[in-house]
């Protein structure tokens, strides 16, 4: 059941990454969800939103529409809309708000050097991308985290990947530098991918663990995202001490950007793996909201890693909490035992 779990997750890890395509090439509605809301009721905002299951894609403009309407509400500081292909055919709709007084996230100033990444690197990334647009593409996205960075199964994307692991041993100076210091988002993102696929996983992870609080979110999201995967390695081999640290991941959180939360709390399921009874009381105290309201999440695989991360605060086997996730379909219980935990 656990394996069965792990697996899931992992493919939809994989699968959520932040919206691209345009809202023309995107199918129809499937579920509009919610996060960050606090003291403003949920009726009101959806009111506001005005989406409803069934209608298109929302584009630039309805999107605008939807960000002016919601962020006129009183008690509102600052909104952010995602839609996420695609489940079942659908489109996912997320809206993240947050509300004046709650807890922000803090971010670094923009980096301005002039550092760029080598020609072989960027090369490499751009064969990376186009295989895994035909994996998706071919349905084939299995993927292999044990060696604590993704291996898909899809051989011309595994193939693209496996080129990364050299390059980023041989460039490792390099990415951190623009990691830390380019002006180009783009190179930056990129750069976190990469090290995320250094052979020394120990040296790699306070460079990504700096990056979690870029202020572009496509660099949060491949930093968090290659921190998750070296997490899975981090469980299995403690004698490894790579030591990727939660309060990075409790903190994204209390983002209103929808691939914060969804990467950070996929990285606090690996993190929790070992039930550290400090990082679970931490994850009470500071997240129990937060992780709530991504459990009830009308998409499983979205709302996956909160109910396991729920789970274990609630002391629940990995194997109960699978049970009631996928045979018994019942997020409450798992949502009761953290709440009573």
């Amino acid at each position: 059941m656990r394996t069965r779990f792990a697996a899931f997750l992992s493919v939809l890890a994989i699968l959520s990454l932040p919206p691209t395509a345009a809202a023309q090439s995107m199918p129809p509605v499937g579920a509009v969800d919610l996060y960050g809301l606090r003291t403003i009721p949920d009726t009101i905002v959806r009111r506001a939103i005005a989406i409803q299951p069934g209608a298109p894609a929302p584009d630039s403009a309805a999107r605008a529409g939807v960000l002016a309407r919601v962020g006129a509400i009183p008690g509102v500081d600052r909104v952010e809309l995602d839609v996420v292909c695609c489940e079942e055919g659908k489109s996912l709709v997320y809206v993240g708000i947050a509300e004046r007084g709650a807890p922000v996230l803090r971010l670094h100033p923009a980096p301005r050097g002039s550092v760029r990444l080598p020609a072989e690197v960027l090369r490499a990334g751009e064969r990376y991308d186009s295989a895994f647009a035909a994996a998706v593409a071919a349905g084939d996205f299995e993927e292999d985290r044990s060696a604590g960075h993704s291996l898909l199964h899809h051989p011309p994307a595994r193939a693209a990947q496996e080129a990364l692991i050299p390059l980023a041993a041989k460039h490792r100076a390099v990415l951190h530098d623009v990691l830390r210091r380019s002006s180009d988002p783009a190179h930056r993102a990129r750069a976190a991918e990469v090290l995320g696929y250094h052979p020394d996983k120990r040296s790699v992870v306070p460079a990504l663990v700096g990056a979690t609080r870029d202020p572009d979110p496509r660099v949060r999201n491949d930093a968090v995202r290659a921190l998750a995967v070296i997490a899975v390695l981090d469980a299995a081999r403690p004698e490894l001490q790579i030591r990727v640290p939660a309060d990075p991941f409790i903190d994204l959180l209390h983002s209103r950007v929808w691939t914060d939360r969804n990467k950070g709390v996929l990285a606090l399921g690996s993190i929790t793996e070992r039930r550290d009874p400090a990082v679970l009381a931490k994850l009470k105290a500071a997240a129990l909201p937060s992780l709530i309201e991504m459990a009830r999440w009308k998409s499983l695989g979205h709302a996956g890693s909160a109910l396991m991360v729920l789970g274990r605060i609630g002391g629940m086997p990995d194997g109960d909490i699978a049970a009631a996730a996928f045979e018994r379909g019942d997020r409450e219980a798992i949502i009761r035992a953290a709440v009573g935990g």
